[in-house]
């Protein structure tokens, strides 16, 4: 079953492995006794579906999902093994997709207003007004 990351990435289902084994948590005696944890793995490094400056942005931005260069996810929530699978497949490709998006364009810097910097004086004089009365009289 072939992975669709976007309409114009596609991962072949042979550069996918699967590896299931028994998950916890409650589900009685079933869950002892079948493997419905899913594992799946997908070579980054390795892939023929990805040109190089995908593979390089997904390395820098999911570097820290990598070992040697593998990233591999897993879903154990269901107590069927294909419900498994088909999570495990949304979350790669919700996590592909994320490592791909664009930058946001970054914030433009601008002046304060002229409004907004009186209200910080006059907020940091009422403060000081506020500690002042907390003081000591002065002996005079």
């Amino acid at each position: 079953m072939d992975l669709e990351i976007a309409p114009a990435l596609t991962l072949p289902a042979t550069e996918l492995r699967w590896r299931f084994s028994r998950s916890s948590g409650p589900g009685g005696q079933h869950v002892n006794t079948t493997d419905t944890r899913a594992e799946l793995s997908w070579n980054l490094m390795a892939s023929r579906s990805i040109s190089e400056s995908q593979r390089q942005v997904l390395a820098s931005r999911l570097g820290h999902r990598l070992v040697d260069g593998v990233i591999t996810v897993s879903a154990s929530e269901s107590r069927s093994q294909l419900r498994n699978r088909e999570l495990a497949l949304a979350k790669l490709a919700q996590l592909l997709t994320a490592g791909l998006a664009p930058e946001p364009a970054g914030r433009r810097a601008t002046k304060p207003t002229r409004g907004s910097n009186r209200r910080r004086l006059a907020a940091k004089e009422q403060r000081s007004a506020t500690k002042a009365q907390r003081r000591r009289p002065m002996a005079d």
